[in-house]
């Protein structure tokens, strides 16, 4: 049986959390809102600097998610060759309901080199839905 996931609320232009230890982890990046371009670089970078090494968008121009967090783990390495324990595998999930997303995370979401134990649901929207969220997450 999987851990549950835990979940992270980000209002889009706000400011980020601290990363103090990077932790392997996938997240799910579940966005309900549009973002700038420059925040939306700003948070990949974060999403890389915090340990994930699966990232999976939904929402709202899920695609350019994908981008941006392969452009943010390039740029950890200087755009050089990214050490096989360091690559971030990204995917998004835009003709799909999110429960989807989801049940691909748990069943289909691993690193081919590192161990994955810890999941994020990283919510961009106005609106925390973190109840609603945790629970669609669970019966994915």
């Amino acid at each position: 049986m999987s851990k549950p996931a835990s979940y992270l609320h980000l209002k889009p232009g706000t400011a980020l959390p601290e990363v103090v230890a990077p932790i392997p982890s996938r997240v799910v990046v579940v966005v309900e809102a549009a973002v700038s371009i420059d925040w939306q670089s700003l948070v990949s970078d974060w999403i890389v600097q915090s340990g994930c090494l699966y990232m999976m968008a939904w929402g709202v121009n899920c695609s350019s998610w994908d981008d941006s967090v392969d452009v943010a783990n390039l740029e950890a390495f200087n755009f050089n060759e990214i050490p096989d324990d360091k690559f971030v595998m990204t995917t998004w999930h835009s003709d799909e309901p999110l429960e989807e997303a989801f049940w691909f995370s748990k069943n289909n979401a691993f690193h081919p080199t590192v161990e994955i134990s810890r999941t994020v649901i990283l919510h961009v929207a106005e609106s925390s839905r973190e109840s609603e969220l945790l629970d669609a997450y669970a019966q994915a």
